[in-house]
């Protein structure tokens, strides 16, 4: 048998070819670098560089950490946030404000009354504008617990009843819960939730004879309340025009997100925004003497202030102080 041989070297090589071809080329720039001292220099900037870049994240993350997070419960237990038009008499805004402040003094709290023009809607600034201000709020007070909106059509009118006691405790908040109800009545086939636990509930609302009304409600601070009022504030929903414009975005989030109607409470309207006007809820939402809050929901509808409708009630609160 016979194997072919392997071919035969020729004993007269070109004079100029190179010992070893690479299958990639390399650049004479590279050959350059790659000679003698320049390697070293080169492996040395690179190295400085990126230990520069190490240190410079790490002094970063060093000074956040330092920057000391205040914790919730540490600061005073409620805020209260009213949003002013700023195209309201200014009399009768002052009066509001004094309203809100005499309360929050005498319980301890904080108030926060942001202009409705703060925040760029592109919509009427009587609408929407209660959402970011919460969150602005929360901002501005992070250690604070509970944060209350109420409307400035509304008027705080028993300033003895303190939250804690009246409704935020959460034994309190448990006896006070109406469970098993349809959350736009008469006859939603979504219905607040019968197994909740009071220091469960991050947000408090009430209803009138229409739906819900986030006129007065109350949200606890935390992760889920910026989650919750973020998606309230969903440019999708602002999108949407709904009749009510937030109060129907917010019964539309509710009954079909379910991590939010897990988080809600829904109380008697009598305890925290009775009407002394409008479509009130027909068991427990007329203003009656000795309630917390008299809310005129239809007055600033058509203008910017509700002052010749709250007047007499001014005059109640005035009497009261006398």
């Amino acid at each position: 048998m016979h194997f072919a041989m392997p071919p035969r070297k020729t004993s007269r090589p070109p004079p100029y070819a190179p010992r070893n071809q690479s299958a990639l080329p390399i650049p004479p720039a590279l050959k350059n670098l790659l000679r003698g001292g320049k390697l070293r220099t080169a492996l040395v900037g690179i190295l400085g560089f990126l230990t520069l870049i190490w240190l410079l994240r790490r002094t970063g993350r060093d000074a956040g950490a330092n920057i000391p997070k205040v914790a919730v419960g540490s600061g005073p237990p409620v805020v209260i946030v009213t949003t002013i038009d700023p195209r309201a008499d200014a009399a009768w805004a002052a009066k509001i404000r004094k309203n809100r402040e005499d309360y929050a003094k005498k319980h301890g709290y904080l108030t926060f009354f942001p202009e409705s023009d703060n925040y760029p809607l592109n919509m009427s600034p009587r609408t929407w504008a209660k959402v970011p201000a919460l969150r602005h709020a929360m901002t501005l007070y992070p250690g604070s617990t509970f944060f209350w909106y109420l409307d400035s059509a509304a008027l705080i009118m028993n300033p003895s009843i303190d939250l804690e006691s009246h409704i935020l405790k959460p034994s309190r908040l448990e006896e006070l819960m109406i469970t098993n109800e349809p959350v736009v009545p008469p006859d939603s086939v979504i219905k607040t939730f019968g197994n909740l636990k009071g220091d469960r509930i991050d947000f408090i609302v009430t209803q009138d004879k229409e739906g819900l009304v986030p006129t007065s409600i109350i949200v606890r601070n935390g992760d889920w309340a910026k989650y919750f009022l973020d998606a309230w504030f969903d440019p999708i929903y602002r999108s949407y025009n709904f009749q009510k414009a937030e109060s129907h975005a917010l019964e539309h989030i509710v009954q079909w997100h379910g991590t939010i109607l897990a988080k809600l409470a829904l109380i008697p309207q009598n305890l925290l925004n009775s009407y002394a006007t409008g479509p009130f809820n027909p068991k427990f939402g007329k203003y009656k003497e000795a309630d917390l809050v008299a809310n005129f929901p239809g007055c600033a509808r058509d203008k910017p202030d509700c002052a010749a409708e709250q007047q007499p009630f001014f005059d109640i609160l005035d009497r009261g102080d006398d």
